[in-house]
């Protein structure tokens, strides 16, 4: 059964009447149903009755129904409003902006606008690059979006994309202190992308490319790094294959093998898969399998996209034709960045010894993580309810940090093997242990080190 999640957290406001239904049988209403109650808070007492909101996770729309209905058939009691907790968050958006100079006066006002502010802009005007110095661009990230990859829920557009991309600039803020706001683009061409990211590029000290879809995120980006001066980096490629990287490195450490002796079997050849089989190759892996929907990619498939025949061109160096479930017997990793349930046990028993399952597909896995924990040393996953979570936010806001204090006009896979390796040395060694090879998020010192290892290879 699926677990229940705050993503699914309600709260229900019961009035019953005194000496009916007791806080105690309200919860175990609740919990009969699979939720899990997170609150109880008396909102109103008289001598005849009483108001209580009841605050529970739970796993979906049709469980908290049903945990409504459960309350409501208690005697005496009667379920009022439910408020959906994910969505009162959201109301008017979760940014705004603020301004970081006081006007308290018109000496204020007369530095901060006009007529003082003309002597900047006259600056900016004979030195460009005083910007940098002078204006938002510092410290100012675009996240740019076109809708069409959004989260697992696919081409939803861009106004449905915008609660995910004002996440994205939440946490920017919250774990590098970088300002980064929401671009989301109402067209799905490529040249008119390019084109919009290259006017909008003077207000801003970086690039986040965010959940647009393969094939077209590749020439999205490679053609933006060619043609601006500032970095460009798309997290659904990148940032995955830096986490993927430092948990994999530390995971290493608790098996005892090297990256460059290992098997590896990549389940997802899309942007994600794609740049973690370059990334672990620039850190020194030699034997990669990537398997599409058709099976393994290999010298005799048919490819129809670039960056497949580069796979094609670059991996699997024993040629090796046949399913997922082929493929990885004897392997020693399997890392999925693909679709639900593609693999059971008896698969991951057939893997080498030892062997280490990075099954990232969300919400639900490539293969259940207790299943793959009865035969695997070390299971990641893309989830914050089991151990060793891959998450994203380990590496951009740290990236974008070190990328903005050095100034740097590009991002390549130097820098973001420093960062995996710093998101790796968060963990001492003698603390490494099958359950425990990625850190959490809410580590202070990762933001930290990323950055500061960022920012020294991009100043070389």
């Amino acid at each position: 059964m699926v677990a229940t999640s705050p993503g699914y957290s309600i709260t229900l406001r019961v009035g019953t009447e005194v000496g009916q239904a007791s806080t105690s049988d309200l919860v175990a209403a609740a919990a009969a149903t699979g939720a899990s109650v997170t609150a109880l808070d008396v909102v109103e007492s008289a001598p005849h009755s009483v108001i209580i909101d009841v605050s529970a996770d739970t796993r979906d729309v049709a469980h908290a129904d049903e945990v409504s209905a459960a309350l409501n058939a208690l005697d005496g009691v009667e379920v009022g409003k439910v408020s959906d907790r994910t969505f009162l968050l959201h109301l008017g958006g979760k940014l705004e902006s603020a301004p970081k100079v006081p006007l308290r006066n018109r000496d204020d006002l007369s530095r901060a606008y006009t007529p003082g502010v003309a002597r900047v802009c006259k600056a900016i005007a004979e030195n460009k690059e005083d910007a940098r110095r002078l204006t938002i661009k510092r410290n100012t990230v675009a996240v740019v979006t076109d809708g069409t990859a959004v989260l697992g829920l696919g081409d939803i557009g861009p106004e449905a994309a915008m609660p995910v991309m004002e996440g994205k600039a939440v946490l920017f803020k919250q774990f590098a202190d970088v300002d980064a706001w929401p671009v989301a683009l109402d067209t799905k061409d490529t040249e008119e992308i390019i084109s919009i990211c290259k006017a909008l590029a003077p207000a801003y000290g970086g690039i986040n490319l965010e959940d647009i879809a393969a094939p077209r995120c590749f020439e999205i980006e490679a053609r933006l790094r060619e043609e601006l001066d500032i970095p460009v980096f798309h997290d659904d490629q990148h940032g995955t294959g830096v986490v993927t990287l430092a948990a994999l490195k530390n995971a290493l450490k608790v098996v005892g093998k090297k990256l460059e002796d290992l098997r590896i079997v990549v389940s997802g050849v899309g942007a994600a898969g794609n740049a973690i089989i370059r990334l672990l190759q620039v850190a020194g892996a030699t034997n990669i399998i990537a398997c599409g929907r058709d099976g393994a990619i290999g010298p005799d498939s048919t490819v129809d996209t670039d960056h497949k025949r580069w796979l094609q061109a670059n991996t699997n160096p024993e040629g090796f034709s046949g399913t997922l479930k082929e493929a990885v017997v004897g392997a020693d990793a399997f890392i999925g960045v693909s679709a639900p349930n593609v693999l059971n046990g008896d698969g991951i028993a057939a893997m080498n010894t030892d062997a280490l399952v990075f099954a990232m597909a969300n919400p639900d896995p490539e293969v259940d993580p207790a299943e793959a924990a009865k035969h695997a040393a070390v299971v990641a996953t893309g989830r914050s309810d089991f151990p060793n979570q891959i998450n994203n936010v380990l590496a951009f806001p740290g990236i974008f940090r070190g990328l903005l204090d050095a100034e740097a006009r590009d991002v390549d896979e130097n820098i973001m093997v420093a960062a995996a390796d710093a998101i790796a040395s968060c963990i001492p060694e003698d603390e490494l242990h099958p359950g425990y090879v990625i850190p959490s998020v809410f580590d202070p010192e990762v933001a930290k080190k990323v950055a500061e290892a960022v920012a020294h290879v991009s100043s070389r």
